[in-house]
């Protein structure tokens, strides 16, 4: 399951070869995948590399993807559907050594040690952190659309139509390579019950959940068994809901859940606002939040290029996780179901630019293929979250060897991770409240002051001062 630098001969539409750069390449999104990539292109240029123009589509203002926090739901002011679903009172789920980037610490953002789990406003203030010092923001047209993308074979140039949302006007461009860093978590997926037409409250995905104080005093019922659920269902009950019901599809969550939440079977019909569920327990709701995952949806794309997947560790058509095997000029990043987040897409961008760059040659599809298929033969296999964790640091693992990424303590990461998982067995309330050490500089976290259950404000400033 791995390829070496400069072996293999190159598929039928890819051949670029060692020595050769492309000419032009659009990046879709300025999230932290699309940031991600401008960043490994620019390391290259400042090494001295021949790096191919590089332009960047953002639809947002600013950049930063879900980790930006707006009160729209629903539509846009352009009326398109708004991409973000983040949450005011939103904190990191997992420990931040374990997506911090190598090349620039936590310590030397913040010039000091911060706790291991920061609120939503940190994080992005970490993110951008990066991006400015890079230099990147020069390659990003803001406010602008991708609304169709085609291939041309003869020309081997892929043609992007975007839009400028303010100015109304729409033109196309001609580019040599395409990097799509949509990510996957803004189409929501949305399931219908029997008496959702008749219920009288509020029924909302978590895609357009926005303050947990709007649920206080309410009786809430949350769909879903999966990192939405739990933290919704956290949040929700901390902001003073009254009662908190989570009906999950499969099986339960199983953690030690503070008074006020409970777990129920399968949702099986709502009788007005009572909710009725598999076993036949019954539950007064006054509000209904779908934490039911998201739809991999790129309506600028047609079935030539546009990846079908559902929420894997592996999806079966991308190639090292990153190029789509029919056309490997179309790559991806950060499609994956993650443990791993910004340290992925840091892998996958380094990959990616030094295919584009030739320092990579990619093997014949149909070695891609066998590839693909021994990954998702050992995701099969995976039976609980240990496991899964080791696959996905593997794939990072692979992905590295080969470009010059900073090195960093991966095996740490997956030490911490698994930690984690025991943390929220023993405490759902009280595992943000733990520190964990840097893979990168060896710091360790210092402890929080005020644990995170009793902690309401998440401002960048408060959680800096508490420091």
């Amino acid at each position: 399951m791995c390829r070496s630098a400069g072996v293999g001969r190159a598929g039928p539409v890819f051949a670029a070869g060692k020595g050769e750069t492309m000419s032009r390449v659009a990046v879709v999104g300025a999230g932290p995948s699309g940031l991600a990539q401008l960043h490994a292109f620019e390391q290259a240029r400042r090494k001295g590399a021949d790096v191919p123009e590089l332009v960047c589509f953002e639809k947002q203002h600013d950049w930063g993807g879900l980790w930006n926090f707006t009160w729209r739901t629903g539509l846009d002011e352009f009326g398109d559907p708004v991409h973000g679903g983040m949450y005011r009172s939103l904190w990191s789920n997992g420990p931040k050594e374990c997506l911090e980037f190598a090349d620039y610490s936590f310590d030397e953002h913040f010039s000091k040690p911060v706790p291991s789990f920061p609120p939503r406003e940190v994080l992005f203030d970490y993110l951008a952190g990066r991006a400015k010092k890079s230099g990147v923001r020069r390659h990003i047209r803001f406010g602008t659309a991708v609304r169709w993308i085609e291939y041309d074979t003869a020309r081997d140039k892929f043609d992007v139509t975007v839009e400028d949302l303010g100015a109304g006007a729409t033109g196309t461009e001609a580019f040599d390579r395409v990097i799509v860093a949509s990510g996957h978590f803004s189409v929501p997926h949305v399931p219908c019950y029997d008496g959702f037409s008749s219920f009288p409250g509020r029924i909302l995905h978590s895609h357009d959940f926005r303050d947990a104080r709007e649920f206080a005093g309410k009786n809430l019922l949350v769909l879903g068994g999966s990192y939405s659920a739990e933290d919704i269902a956290l949040q929700t009950k901390k902001y003073g809901a009254s009662s908190v019901v989570i009906s999950h599809r499969r099986a339960p969550m199983g953690f030690r859940w503070p008074a006020g939440i409970e777990e129920m079977p399968l949702l099986a019909r709502l009788e007005k606002d009572t909710a009725v569920f598999a076993d036949g327990t019954r539950r007064q709701v006054d509000a209904i939040i779908l934490c039911t995952g998201y739809l991999h949806r790129f309506p600028f794309l047609g079935k030539s290029l546009g990846l079908r997947t559902k929420n894997v560790l592996y999806p079966a058509d991308l190639y090292q996780g990153i190029f789509l095997v029919s056309n490997p000029g179309m790559m991806y990043l950060g499609m994956q179901d993650q443990f791993y987040s910004m340290t992925l897409f840091d892998a996958q961008a380094w990959y990616a630019r030094d295919v584009v760059l030739g320092r990579i040659r990619l093997p014949a599809r149909a070695e891609m293929e066998r590839d693909i298929a021994a990954w998702r033969d050992r995701e099969k296999a995976l039976t609980g979250p240990a496991g899964q964790i080791d696959f996905q640091a593997d794939h990072i693992r692979e992905l590295l060897k080969e470009v010059d990424y900073p090195a960093f303590d991966l095996d740490l990461t997956r030490a911490h991770f698994k930690q984690w998982e025991q943390d929220k067995e023993e405490s759902i309330v009280g595992y943000r409240d733990r520190a964990f050490s840097s893979p990168c500089t060896g710091t360790p976290a210092p402890p929080r002051k005020l644990p995170w259950w009793d902690t309401t404000d998440d401002s960048l400033a408060t959680f800096l001062d508490e420091c």
